[in-house]
């Protein structure tokens, strides 16, 4: 009988714990999806793919740590073989990038949004050529940056 009453004891204890995380984790909001306006550098870090509307192709990019500017990422953009230097920020969801093909003087600006509900990973905005860049000879292109999976 006792062993009847320690059985049912040690059932009843391990339904009522595993139906209270259970609900407990359903509440929870996601830790990973920051809100866009708490955006931080830190959260573009990684490797990006741009889309530009009406362009030839499309560009990757990388983002990691500014080696001097605490509140920036630099890193490097690549379209099919042409690369440059790039730096640049994210604050309140505002995205803002330099572009440079000599590491001297901007030759093209990113300025974009970061798009609601995106977790971050996806920002759209305008690419504009600042000097006579090979990489395009239009003026200026709408683009969409997306973060590519693994990186969070």
């Amino acid at each position: 009988m006792k062993t009847l009453l320690a059985i049912l004891f040690i059932a009843a204890c391990a339904g009522t714990t595993g139906a209270s995380a259970q609900n407990h984790l359903n509440t929870s909001a996601p830790a990973s999806c920051p809100l866009t306006a708490e955006l931080s550098p830190l959260h573009l870090y990684g490797l990006w793919r741009a889309e530009f509307e009406g362009g030839p192709q499309g560009a990757t990019l990388l983002f990691e740590k500014h080696p001097e500017l605490a509140g920036s990422v630099s890193g490097a953009v690549n379209r099919d073989g042409v690369k440059a230097q790039l730096a640049g920020d994210v604050d309140g969801g505002e995205f803002t990038l330099e572009e440079s093909l000599d590491g001297q003087r901007i030759s093209a600006t990113w300025l974009g949004m970061v798009v609601e509900n995106s977790c971050g990973k996806e920002i759209r905005g305008i690419w504009n050529n600042t000097l006579d860049n090979p990489a395009s000879s239009a003026a200026s292109y709408p683009f969409i940056l997306r973060k590519l999976p693994g990186w969070q």
